[in-house]
């Protein structure tokens, strides 16, 4: 008998369950909550004869993400024709695999290397203050719909350069739209299913219509002066003078996944961070105790910012217990021996933040969001990995951090947010990520009011174990 986390497995009885494949996508936590609750670590959904493997320890995330040679990255299922636009958009580093990637990501790790983040700070502080501009003390606000919005302005200007409400609006919502279209097809060719597969040529032709896009703002970028530009475009450009293999073909994929990858998780991570802020006032407190004492004036300096550990603890616990990229996947190269099970090459492989960071052998406590824990644990690179971990990490994970520091800081050293009592809040992994599907209504407040917890309906409660004090009361009478 071997063994497989804390339950047995006998010879022949393997951690299968035998179902629809659809119910993944359909609710991927609920699916992956209760297959790890059935069989521990490792888990397989099979539906006549096709196969997704599940892994849910940090052991077997380090055996899945270590690998690249074996589990293959296949962020989108559905790649198109060679000469096709959906060919060229999918051409980036989350597609890349073997020497290929290597080549790439080493180029590329110029762009994002951490001397060039200061440079970033004033673009942050200055785009933050336009988001506040006309904010009031006593306004309702959605802070989902602001966030999203704040992000694609940010992302455009940081990684193209571009300062345009309006352009930067109508680009991201291209991809995220051509992104939630690969994530339904993609699925769809996974499993089989003329439901999805027959909106691949509407996928084809989004693809089309993104790349004519990425271009034209190509074309505008090479107008202009970019040698003393820092955004990543132009850092892109610059690399390209000196790399003859970073074709324009390949700059297309890279712009467009980058942007993919940046805008919506780090929109979600500022929605959930502010709403978790908003219903754990001693939380709050402590953060704008930091600030008031740790920062001058409204745009805390770079260094300033560094120098923050408590705002750092909140971000990571954000993180941690709302990770916007809830699950990702590996693709097995080969067949290959993982735990009990033999994947034949080809087996789709998921690995789940959310899962992993909420293990209570990892984190006491797991589904509570307790930013002290930060101050006594350090967790491996398996055990938490909001940005992924082995050589495949996120190339954009110090951006990220300067951006939410930055953000974070700039905003709570003028306003605090106070949650709409009995509003719902709602959230649900889509393409991967976990994001907010209602509004999130909060009333701002000066920041020297410190919020109360509130009570409030939806399934946010099942995401994260909230105060009892914002439980609807119906609930807590019940319980």
């Amino acid at each position: 008998m071997s063994t497989f986390g804390s339950l047995p497995i006998s010879a022949g009885l393997l951690p299968v369950r035998h179902g629809n494949l659809l119910d993944f996508p359909q609710d991927p936590i609920a699916c992956m909550r209760s297959l790890h609750a059935e069989f521990g670590d490792l888990a397989v959904l099979e539906d006549q004869g096709q196969r997704i493997a599940f892994v849910f320890s940090p052991e077997y995330n380090r055996q899945v993400l270590s690998d690249p040679n074996t589990y293959l990255s296949q962020f989108f299922a559905v790649r198109g024709g060679r000469r096709s636009a959906q060919r060229r958009v999918t051409s980036g580093l989350l597609s890349m695999n073997g020497a290929e990637h290597r080549e790439s990501r080493r180029v590329m790790m110029d762009v994002f290397t951490k001397r060039v983040l200061p440079q970033y700070h004033e673009t942050i502080t200055e785009i933050t203050d336009d988001l506040m501009q006309d904010w009031q003390v006593g306004q309702q606000h959605d802070l989902n719909t602001e966030m999203v919005h704040f992000m694609l302005r940010m992302t455009s200007a940081l990684l193209f350069g571009v300062n345009d409400a309006q352009y930067s609006v109508e680009l991201g919502n291209k991809i995220d739209a051509w992104v939630r279209q690969n994530h339904e097809v993609g699925m769809g060719a996974l499993v089989s299913s003329p439901e999805f597969s027959d909106r691949y040529d509407q996928l084809l032709s989004m693809a089309d219509d993104l790349e004519d896009s990425i271009k034209q703002m190509f074309q505008k970028h090479r107008t202009a002066n970019t040698e003393k530009r820092s955004d990543v475009l132009s850092l892109m450009f610059q690399a390209q003078a000196s790399e003859q293999q970073l074709s324009d073909e390949k700059l297309v994929g890279h712009a467009t996944l980058t942007f993919a990858a940046a805008h919506l998780t780090t929109a979600h991570t500022f929605s959930w961070t502010l709403f978790l802020l908003a219903q754990h006032p001693e939380v709050m407190q402590k953060l704008a105790d930091e600030l008031e004492n740790n920062t001058t004036g409204d745009h805390p300096s770079f260094d300033e910012l560094k120098s923050l550990s408590y705002l750092e603890a909140v971000i990571k616990e954000s993180m941690r217990v709302m990770p916007a990229s809830s699950y990702s996947q590996r693709i097995s190269a080969m067949q290959t021996q993982l735990g009990p099970l033999t994947l034949p090459a080809g087996t789709p492989v998921i690995f789940s933040q959310f899962i992993t960071h909420h293990r209570e052998d990892l984190f006491k406590n797991p589904d509570e969001f307790r930013p002290e824990r930060w101050a006594s644990i350090s967790p491996g690179a398996y055990e938490y990995l909001p940005f992924g971990a082995g050589p495949r990490m996120c190339i954009g994970a110090s951006l990220a951090m300067v951006e939410l520091r930055t953000v974070l800081a700039v905003i709570l050293k003028r306003f605090h947010f106070q949650a709409v009592a009995n509003s719902e809040v709602n959230g649900r992994v889509i393409s991967t990520m976990l994001g907010p599907t209602s509004s999130i209504d909060a009333v701002l407040h000066s920041a020297d009011v410190v919020p109360d917890a509130v009570p409030v309906y939806g399934s946010i409660h099942d995401l994260v174990k909230m105060p009892a004090s914002t439980k609807p009361i119906a609930i807590r009478r019940a319980a």
